[in-house]
């Protein structure tokens, strides 16, 4: 294994910081950049040697390739990652724009929601995985949030309190409780659990994890992050009275004076909700 590559996994392996899923991917994207790295020339490098001359060769690379914006925003997040455990920050300029890169845009037409068919959900035997699902559709949760949540710990009578630890970039949230049904499936979600883990003690959050995916390919269930935009329609029409443009709503530019206030408000929460710091990225669920 090169230099680069081995530091740099020493690099992820000493410094655990965000969610399980965020690590792997953190280590698999400084792989890659590694290599892209030792592609373009850049053959003697350690952790240490990071320079400005490496960054404008990455971003040329990429934008040669046609990598998507998204992915470029996410491998340069990962880039200053590296910096800062270095002690390099400086080398790394504070906006994308500084090497031409497109800005992400977060605009959608087509819903992306998705349901879960009681048919379906007959398939999902494991108990655990079938909690895991309900927890999602009803809270707006991510995946890995509703397999690591424990939810004697997490029930706080009116709030449903997610621990950072549990949650993508570790920021803790809060999701009102708002109907019986919630009530009711966190009640049931509590017994099940205990008070551990939507992952049975005798197994990884990896193992857990490995089990969710074979169950819902066996059930006929995929791209399970749309009852994450199911969430978000739903609780944009409880806010404001009328359907979100992705649910086939009128668009920003149809709304009233009154309508647009709504909007905007109603965007603040949900973000809070689904785990974002920026309204923009509600326009992946909601539409504009």
């Amino acid at each position: 294994m090169r230099d680069l590559n081995y530091q740099l996994k020493r690099l992820c392996r000493d410094n655990r910081d965000g969610s399980y899923g965020t690590q792997v991917q953190r280590e698999r994207m400084l792989t890659l950049i590694a290599n892209q790295l030792h592609d373009v020339g850049y053959r003697r490098m350690n952790a240490q040697s990071l320079r400005p001359k490496h960054i404008e060769a990455l971003t040329q690379l990429w934008l040669q390739s046609g990598v998507s914006a998204g992915t470029m925003k996410n491998r340069m997040s990962t880039i200053r990652w590296w910096a800062r455990k270095v002690n390099k920050q400086n080398v790394v300029a504070r906006s994308n724009d500084h090497y031409g890169l497109p800005r992400r845009q977060y605009v959608t037409s087509a819903s992306k929601a998705t349901s879960i068919e009681d048919n379906q959900l007959k398939r999902i035997t494991d108990p655990y995985v079938h909690m895991s699902l309900k927890l999602q559709e009803a809270f707006g949760l991510r995946r890995e949030e509703a397999i690591k949540i424990q939810p004697n710990l997490a029930d706080k009578s009116a709030l449903l309190w997610l621990k950072p630890s549990w949650t993508k970039g570790g920021r803790e949230r809060e999701i009102p409780i708002r109907t019986m049904e919630q009530r009711e499936l966190l009640n049931r979600a509590r017994q099940l659990a205990g008070k551990g883990s939507l992952i049975p003690s005798h197994k990884t959050y990896v193992q857990q994890l490995r089990l969710y995916e074979g169950q819902c390919i066996r059930a006929g269930l995929s791209r399970m992050h749309g009852l994450r935009h199911a969430y978000a329609q739903k609780r944009f029409e409880e806010l404001t009275g009328f359907k979100a443009p992705t649910a086939g709503g009128p668009t920003r530019n149809a709304l009233s004076t009154d309508q647009r206030a709504l909007d905007k408000e109603a965007r603040a929460v949900i973000s809070n909700e689904l785990g974002h710091n920026r309204i923009a990225v509600t326009r992946v669920y909601l539409g504009s």
